[in-house]
Order: C-alpha cells, then structure tokens, then sequence
C-alpha cells in the first residue's frame, strides 16, 4: 500500500512538471537545450533562455589578431581552439560595410567604438536606441543616455537600436499598425536581471509585433532590436546553423 502512495505522488509531482513545463513557453526541456520554438499573434519564433549568472554570455566581433569573425562557424572553430564550445549565437548589433559596429561594443579585447548618440538615419537612430550589458553576473538593456549615466564598466555590451520596450511601454515610434515585415532578431532582459531572452522570428514580422514578443509573452520589460532582414542564429542543438552573410558583432554563449 505505501508504494502505490509513493508511486501515486511520483506520478502526480511528473504531470504537475510537465503542465508547468506546457505553460511555460520559455522553461528548459528535460534535456538542457536553451531554446524553445514559440508562437506570438500567429507568427512563429525561436526564443533561447540563458541565465546571466551561470551562462557565459559573451559579445564577439574579432579575435586577437584583429581579423572579425565574420560567421558563426569561424567563431565557433575559435572557441573549440579553446577548448570550449559554442552552444548559441546570434548577430548581435549592427555594422557598418566594413563589418565594423555602428554603436558602442565591448568584447575580450576591450571597447571597438564608444556610445553613439549621433542622430542619423535608419533603424539604429530610431532614438532612443540602447544597450545590452552584462557585470558579475546580471544583464541589463538601458536606454543609451541611461547606460551612459549609469556607467556600469560591463563586462561585455553592445549597442544598437531602437529600443523595442523601454520600462514596460513599447517604443513610441513603432506603430501598431506599421505594414514593413521582416526577419528580425533582439534581446529583453528579466526584472530582477538574471535572465536573458534572445529571439529571433521565423518568418518577417512587424516591428509591433516583435516588440509585443518581448513585453507581452516573454514578460521582459526592457528589450533591444538586434538587428532585421539579415538576422540568424547557431543553435546547434536544435539544428539550426544559419548562414548568410558576412556579420559584424556576434552574441554569442560558450560552454
């Protein structure tokens, strides 16, 4: 009789995981994997979860001879040298022609440019842009002219724009009814700091509704457009090895 009880309450502690697990949209499977396929308004995404404090999240954009890594598999062959592997990477920021990033980047080899606050045009310059930094451990996406007052000396960060959520509130300048779909990949950041959404699109999307992604399902309450149309990801455990073109900076998580 006690082990059919003991049995019973397995039984009933698994099904409670897994209905835990059914409504959680970005909880971890039983087998590790950060990633989770998830559908917002009918469009379909990749949303991959990493901890800022047990991660290692860090910015790539060139190695210690100054050559940029230009595609996921070059860096991920740099890491392997190491020893190490990369588990997940995304393009992360944007470039000008050379490759070089548009805004503020802070990778191992220290700072390539400072904080942009330039007006100009295009999406960078869709003021205001921001942020994604990470310091011992936590994560934080801020508004540029907040980043620059807070003065955090990150371990690592990139800059980039617009903003898609900014204290709970989507950007003002992107409009819910905006038409211009594509591809686009970002990155929110938990409340209290200790969790990191990256999510790229499936399929091309709006502005709105990629932003809602992250204020709306995700729960995040600041986010940052990454980039749009040439966004990818290297997901190895998914299957996902996109290629494309030559990239600038590259977020990326080691092992």
């Amino acid at each position: 009789m006690l082990n059919g009880k003991i049995l019973g309450l397995t039984g009933l502690m698994i099904g409670l995981g897994i209905l835990v697990a059914a409504c959680n949209p970005v909880s971890r499977q039983a087998n590790g994997d950060h990633c989770r396929a998830v559908k917002h308004k009918s469009n379909p995404y990749m949303v991959c979860t990493f901890s800022a404090a047990r991660d290692d999240i860090r910015l790539f954009f060139a190695g210690t001879d100054g050559e940029p890594y230009l595609q996921f598999d070059t860096l991920a062959g740099e890491v392997e040298a190491e020893g190490k592997t990369l588990v997940f990477a995304m393009n992360g920021g944007m470039y000008h022609d050379d490759r070089r990033p548009v805004g503020y980047l802070r990778d191992a080899n220290g700072d390539t440019a400072s904080v942009n606050t330039n007006d100009g045009p295009g999406n960078f310059h869709m003021k205001p842009n921001g942020v994604f930094w990470l310091k011992d451990g936590k994560a934080g996406v801020s508004e540029s002219e907040a980043y620059l007052a807070l003065d955090p000396d990150p371990d690592f960060a990139t800059q980039s724009g617009p903003m898609l959520v900014i204290d709970d509130e989507i950007h003002p300048s992107i409009n819910a009814d905006g038409t211009s779909r594509k591809r686009r990949n970002g990155v929110g950041v938990s409340r209290n700091g200790e969790t990191v959404y990256f999510a790229i699109s499936d399929v091309p999307v709006t502005f709105h509704d990629f932003a809602s992604l992250f204020r709306d399902k995700l729960n995040a309450p600041n986010a940052l457009f990454l980039d749009g149309q040439v966004s990818r990801i290297y997901a190895p455990a998914i299957g996902r090895d996109e290629q494309g073109l030559d990239m600038g900076p590259i977020v990326g998580v080691v092992e």
